[in-house]
């Protein structure tokens, strides 16, 4: 896996993640196709578009500008960005830029390209960017000693293979990890506060139940949280991270919490020999002290900023019913289940009915089985 490093300037742009865009904006008529300025925008796309960026081939790089603001010679462009990288990506990665332009010789150039105000920012915004090709990854890292990076994509090349065993359905069978230089940096490329991803080892972004054209998945690493784990652990992470880029097609509003992660995590301790002792010891010991749970975990329960040993209980929680399923109905099983709720489209009986129609079962039939599974399996 070699590393090649990316010798163009910040201002290029090459990869990752981007956040949400913002709605658009009435434009001048400078903005429409074919004006000088959008001449200038589109040029600047297609030399972008048509270079090999630190070993990532660019399989589309375009603007769609949203506002335009002259002064002079100068103008200052605000454009939606959307690129896709050849190979792994079937949806485009998108963001909000701020171009600056200035008119020279009777034309246009762009002199600058960064982010909108109030949006997320992209890797190479915060620095030279180095890229590691694994078999199965891409592994994109800013401020990164190569050879971590080369760590990151070998337990990534490990994760897809174990996904696809688990998920025999259709996806990429790639992944594409970012590996920001600071905790501060991960919260910059996802938007919100650092601090409430102080103990998230990584996280993947992307968009529910997209078809083809959705944007695309990345995972995001906490470059402070992932390296103290051991392998195990790091495998895990990114196990359980790329499932959820595997499951994206099939996970929508419908699909609960403890659905989702509790999935990601019975994927990612599928064959580990780990037992629901060793791998829950959170909820055990609340087994232990006062019994199980009275229901499966809502979706508040996960929040980041909570209590930690809340939120792993309710991973544990999640994992352990995932478990359940596959223990008693078998794994096909399992699957058809996750299918069939995020298909429903709406999280109103999405649960219920997916019970009924698949296993058999009543909500509050599996919560008293689940319930069981616990103190069998934890108490």
């Amino acid at each position: 896996m070699a590393v090649r490093r990316r010798a163009v300037a910040v201002a290029l742009g090459l990869l990752l993640f981007a956040g949400p865009g913002a709605a658009g904006c009435a434009v001048r008529e400078d903005a429409a196709p074919g004006g000088a300025l959008r001449a200038a925008v589109d040029r600047r796309a297609a030399e972008l578009r048509d270079r090999d960026l630190a070993g990532v081939p660019l399989g589309s790089w375009s603007y769609r500008i949203t506002q335009v603001r002259r002064d002079g010679g100068r103008a200052t462009v605000r454009a939606e960005l959307g690129y896709r990288v050849a190979g792994y990506d079937s949806g485009p990665v998108t963001g909000e830029r701020t171009l600056e332009l200035a008119e020279r010789d009777g034309h246009w150039h762009v002199t600058s390209d960064r982010p909108a105000p109030g949006a997320p920012q992209q890797l190479w915004d915060q620095g030279e960017v180095d890229a590691v090709r694994g078999a199965r990854s891409l592994v994109l890292g800013a401020g990164q000693d190569p050879a971590r990076l080369r760590a990151v994509a070998a337990a990534a090349d490990r994760a897809v293979p174990a996904v696809s065993d688990a998920w025999p359905e259709r996806w990429a069978r790639r992944v594409v990890v970012v590996v920001p230089p600071s905790l501060e940096a991960m919260g910059a490329l996802l938007g919100a506060p650092a601090a409430g991803y102080r103990g998230v080892a990584a996280v993947t972004t992307g968009e529910t139940g997209g078809g083809p054209d959705a944007p695309a998945d990345r995972v995001i690493v906490n470059p402070e949280a992932y390296p103290v784990l051991g392998e195990f652990g790091q495998d895990m992470v990114l196990t359980h991270e790329t499932t959820h880029v595997a499951t994206r097609a099939h996970t929508s509003a419908a699909t609960p919490m403890w659905l989702s992660e509790g999935f990601a995590d019975w994927v990612a301790y599928r064959g580990s020999g780990r037992t629901p002792a060793q791998a829950a010891p959170e909820l055990r010991e609340a087994v232990r002290a006062g019994g199980p749970p009275a229901g499966l975990p809502s979706d508040e329960d996960f929040a980041f900023s909570g209590d930690p040993a809340a939120l792993a209980r309710a991973y544990e929680g999640g994992w352990l019913a995932c478990a359940l399923i596959a223990d008693r109905w078998g794994e096909a099983e399992l699957r058809a289940f996750y299918r069939a709720v995020g298909a429903h489209g709406t999280r109103d009986g999405a649960v219920e009915k997916a019970l009924h129609d698949v296993l058999g079962t009543t909500p509050d039939a599996f919560t008293a089985q689940w319930r069981g599974y616990l103190r069998g399996r934890l108490g």
